[in-house]
């Protein structure tokens, strides 16, 4: 299964891509949205994972 989803953040717009992970956070490439731990936060908000919508939710 290699079809990797963008999630994005609804206060400031980052966009959590699951191919690239946030290695700076310890998330590594290719880490599943369901597999980033809950205390993971926005690295340029601060939002909590909560705060975080699949991005085609909101591209319609």
């Amino acid at each position: 299964m290699t079809d990797y989803k963008k999630y994005v953040c609804t206060i400031c717009g980052h966009i959590y891509d699951e191919a690239e992970g946030d290695p700076e956070n310890g998330v590594a490439p290719g880490t599943r949205w369901e597999d980033v731990p809950m205390e993971w936060v926005c690295p340029d908000c601060g939002a909590s994972k909560l705060d975080f919508v699949l991005e085609e939710d909101i591209s319609d």
